[in-house]
C-alpha cells in the first residue's frame, strides 16, 4: 500500500486490498504492484473491472467500461425489460426473444448487463477494435452473444434490419481537442479510437444515429451516452432521423442518455 500511495494512487488501500484479492502468489503481487505504479490502469492491471455488480474481463490496451455507463445500462434495461413484456401480453413472447445490438461495445459490459437482466434476448455487440472484440467474446459467451468485429454496423447480419428492439451505443465522444486533458490512465493505455469523438466529439454519434433508424423494430430504441453538453445537438440529430428523442441524466453518475424511440405503425381502423 506504501508503495502504491506513494506512486499517487488516490484510493491506494482500496486498490492493495484488490490486488491482494487477484494475485497468485507473492511474486505476482509485486508484478502486478510495479505495473499499477507504472501508470497502467488498475483494471488492466486485475485484468477485470466491476460493472454493475458483474466483474467485466479487462485485456490490456483495452477501453476500461466506466461506472457512469451503468446508468445507460439501466436505462436499456427497463425499455429491454418493457419490451419482453409487452410481448408476453401479446400472447408471443415465449416465441420470440427481444433484440438487443451494443454498438461500440469494448469489453462487452453493456451487452453482458442486458443480458442478465432480460435473460431472453438475441444479443449481438460489435467493435472495430480487435482486442476489444477478442474481450467481449469472453464476457459474452455465457449469454450466447454474437459479437461481430468491424465499423458499425458494417458487420451485422442482414436479417437485423428492422428487427432490433433495444440498440445501445457508448460511442467515442471526447472531442478530438480535449484528448490531451484526459488522466493519463485513459490517454495513455486505452485506443484513441475508443476516445476521440471529432471535432465536436459527435462524429460517430452522428452516424450511428443516422443508420439507427433502418435496424430497429417499430416501437424500438436506440440510447446513445453522450456529455451532458452534447446531449441538445445529439437529441437533434435523433430527431432528424425520424425518432421520438428523449434525454436522461443522472446526477449521481454524472451520466447523461440520449435516446429515440422508432415509430409505429398506427393501429388498423376496422372500417
Amino acid at each position: 500500500m506504501t508503495r502504491l500511495r506513494a506512486a499517487g494512487c488516490v484510493f491506494a488501500e482500496d486498490e492493495a486490498r484488490l490486488l491482494l484479492s487477484t494475485a497468485r502468489d507473492p511474486g505476482d503481487l509485486d508484478a502486478m504492484v510495479e505495473r499499477r505504479v507504472a501508470g497502467l490502469p488498475l483494471e488492466h492491471v486485475l485484468g477485470w473491472a466491476e460493472f454493475h455488480d458483474l466483474r467485466i474481463a479487462v485485456d490490456t490496451g483495452v477501453f476500461v467500461p466506466r461506472r457512469r455507463s451503468e446508468f445507460l445500462a439501466d436505462q436499456a434495461t427497463a425499455l429491454a425489460r418493457a419490451a419482453l413484456g409487452a410481448r408476453g401480453a401479446a400472447g408471443d413472447g415465449a416465441r420470440r426473444p427481444v433484440v438487443l445490438v451494443d454498438l461500440c461495445c469494448g469489453t462487452g459490459a453493456l451487452a453482458a448487463v442486458l443480458a442478465a437482466a432480460v435473460g431472453r434476448c438475441e444479443l449481438h455487440a460489435v467493435d472495430i477494435d480487435p482486442a476489444a472484440v477478442r474481450c467481449a467474446r469472453r464476457n459474452l459467451a455465457a449469454a450466447g452473444g454474437h459479437v461481430h468485429e468491424g465499423d458499425l454496423y458494417e458487420p451485422l447480419p442482414d436479417a437485423l434490419r428492422g428487427r432490433v428492439d433495444v440498440l445501445i451505443a457508448s460511442p467515442p465522444y471526447v472531442p478530438t481537442e480535449a484528448i490531451g486533458l484526459l488522466p493519463p490512465e485513459a490517454r495513455e493505455h486505452e485506443p484513441l479510437v475508443a476516445l476521440d469523438g471529432g471535432a465536436d466529439g459527435l462524429d460517430v454519434v452522428r452516424r450511428v444515429v443516422a443508420q439507427a433508424p433502418r435496424w430497429l423494430a417499430p416501437g424500438g430504441h436506440l440510447l446513445v451516452e453522450t456529455s451532458e453538453r452534447q446531449a441538445r445537438p445529439a437529441g437533434e440529430a435523433i430527431a432528424r432521423a425520424g425518432l421520438t428523442p428523449r434525454i436522461a441524466t443522472s446526477r449521481d453518475l454524472h451520466a447523461t442518455a440520449v435516446i429515440g424511440t422508432a415509430p409505429t405503425p398506427p393501429e388498423p381502423s376496422g372500417d
